[in-house]
C-alpha cells in the first residue's frame, strides 16, 4: 500500500517493437492526425453549411466529432514521446486516458448501432421515415449513446485503478489501456480482466450482431427493390456504413477477446482502430456519397 501511494507515475514505453523508428513514425502519425482533424472538421462545415440536414447527416456529423476526438485521447500524447519528449503520464493521466478512450469508444459503438437503425427505418419503411426518426429522437438516441458509454467507462476505470500497482510502472504499450495496464498490478487482477472480456468484447459482439441484424432487414428490402438505379442507391447509403462498422468493430473484438495477448498485434491493430480509421471515415463517406460530392462542390465554389 505505501508502494501505491508513492507511485504517481507510469513510462508509456511506446509501441513494441519499434525502437530506433520514432522519427519515422512521429511524421506517419502527424500526417494522419492532422488529416484526421481537417478531413472530420470539413466534413462538419459541408454539413452545417449546406442542405444535408436529414436524420442520416445529422448522426454523420455526431461520427465526425468523435472521430476528433477519439484519436485526440492517445495521439498528443504519443507525438510528444515519438519527437524526444517524456514519455511519463501521471497515475491521474493514466486514469483519464483510459476512461475517456472507452467512454468515446463505446459511445462512437452505439452510434454505429443507432445509424444502422436509422439505414433501416428508412429503406424499410420509407415512407415513415421522417415521421419515426423525428429531431427528438435523433437527439435522444445520442444522448442515450453518451449515457452507455459513462457507466461502462467508469466501471472499467474504477476496478483497474483500485488495484495495486508496486512491480512496476514501465506500460510497454503507446497508451494507458486494460490490456497494457493490467499485468502491472501487485493484487489479483482476475476479477478486473474478467470485467475487461466481458464489458468490452462481449459488448462489441453483441452490438455487431445486433447491427447484421438489422442489415439483414436492409438486404431482404434492397433484393426487393424493382429498379437496379433503386437498388444502387440503397446499397451506396449502405455500403459506406458497412465499411466503417467493420473498421470500428473488428479490431476491438480482436484485441479483447485473445486469450494471449500479443502486443505488436494489439498496437497495430489499435492505431488501425484508434488513428487511421478516424481518418478514413470521412474519407469513406464521402466519397460514396454523390450529395456529399455535390455539396463539397458548392463549399469550394462559395471559397473561390
Amino acid at each position: 500500500m505505501e508502494n501505491l501511494t508513492l507511485l504517481d507515475e507510469f513510462i508509456l514505453l511506446g509501441i513494441p517493437q519499434t525502437q530506433g523508428l520514432e522519427t519515422l513514425l512521429f511524421v506517419v502519425f502527424l500526417f494522419i492526425y492532422f488529416f484526421t482533424l481537417l478531413g472530420n472538421s470539413l466534413f462538419i462545415a459541408i454539413i452545417s453549411s449546406s442542405t444535408l440536414h436529414t436524420p442520416m447527416y445529422f448522426f454523420l456529423g455526431f461520427l465526425s466529432s468523435f472521430d476528433m476526438l477519439f484519436p485526440s485521447v492517445t495521439c498528443p500524447k504519443m507525438l510528444l514521446y515519438l519527437s524526444g519528449g517524456s514519455p511519463a503520464i501521471s497515475y491521474k493521466g493514466c486514469a483519464a486516458q483510459l476512461f475517456f478512450y472507452h467512454l468515446l469508444g463505446f459511445t462512437e459503438g452505439c452510434l454505429y448501432f443507432v445509424m444502422a437503425y436509422d439505414r433501416y427505418v428508412a429503406i424499410c419503411h420509407p415512407l415513415r421515415y421522417m415521421l419515426i426518426m423525428k429531431p427528438q429522437v435523433c437527439v435522444s438516441l445520442v444522448i442515450l449513446a453518451w449515457l452507455g458509454g459513462c457507466p461502462h467507462a467508469t466501471i472499467l476505470t474504477s476496478l483497474t485503478f483500485r488495484l495495486v500497482y508496486c512491480a512496476s510502472n514501465q506500460v510497454d504499450y503507446f497508451f494507458c489501456d486494460l490490456p497494457a495496464v493490467l499485468p502491472l498490478a501487485c493484487t489479483d487482477n482476475k476479477l478486473a480482466q474478467k470485467v475487461d472480456s466481458i464489458n468490452v468484447g462481449f459488448l462489441a459482439l453483441i452490438l455487431l450482431f445486433s447491427v447484421c441484424v438489422s442489415y439483414v432487414h436492409i438486404g431482404v428490402a434492397i433484393l426487393r427493390i424493382r429498379s437496379a438505379e433503386g437498388r444502387q442507391k440503397a446499397f451506396s447509403t449502405c455500403s459506406a456504413h458497412l465499411t466503417a462498422i467493420l473498421c470500428a468493430y473488428g479490431p476491438v473484438i480482436i484485441i479483447y477477446l485473445q486469450r494471449t495477448p500479443n502486443p505488436l498485434l494489439g498496437a497495430v491493430v489499435q492505431i488501425l482502430n484508434n488513428i487511421v480509421s478516424p481518418m478514413l471515415n470521412s474519407l469513406i463517406y464521402s466519397l460514396r456519397n454523390k450529395e456529399e460530392k455535390r455539396a463539397l462542390r458548392r463549399v469550394f465554389h462559395s471559397l473561390a
